[in-house]
């Protein structure tokens, strides 16, 4: 996804939400999105004082509760981990590498969807899936 694209999303999203987009807004979203890593946000702070050496931890932690409140990205919490942030926003699991930490997505095909969704006792209203699988990747 280019820089404008990417931009025109960020500020379409905030402005259905009655905010407007700020430039630290930008540089937080940019830095999730500059790679496809689920970065804390310890790691988006380091990221983003490249860009603005003048942000706080403070103001990172805003910007990132204003994504995840503008679905813009999600969170994905670990056990004992700190929460990360996933760009991706279809349905999708994760699998967790306990060796190296690294978190990979792993499509759900709607058909699998659908699956577990059915496996609920009736009169529930799925909002999410939150799957995580945990082992070895494959090297």
């Amino acid at each position: 996804m280019n820089n404008e694209v990417r931009s025109e999303i960020l500020h379409q999203k905030l402005a259905a939400s009655g905010l407007r987009s700020t430039r630290q807004r930008e540089i937080v979203y940019d830095a999730i999105l500059s790679k496809r890593d689920h970065p804390t946000a310890d790691e988006i702070f380091a990221r983003a004082k490249q860009e603005m050496p003048t942000i706080s931890l403070a103001t990172v932690y805003n910007c990132l509760d204003t994504l995840v409140q503008c679905d813009l990205v999600k969170q994905v919490h670990l056990e004992r981990e700190s929460t990360r942030y996933c760009p991706n926003l279809t349905e999708h699991a994760h699998f967790h590498d306990n060796e190296s930490g690294t978190i990979y997505d792993v499509q759900l095909d709607p058909a699998t969807i659908s699956q577990l969704t059915h496996l609920l006792p009736e009169g529930f209203d799925v909002s999410s899936i939150d799957i995580t699988f945990r082992g070895k990747a494959a090297k």
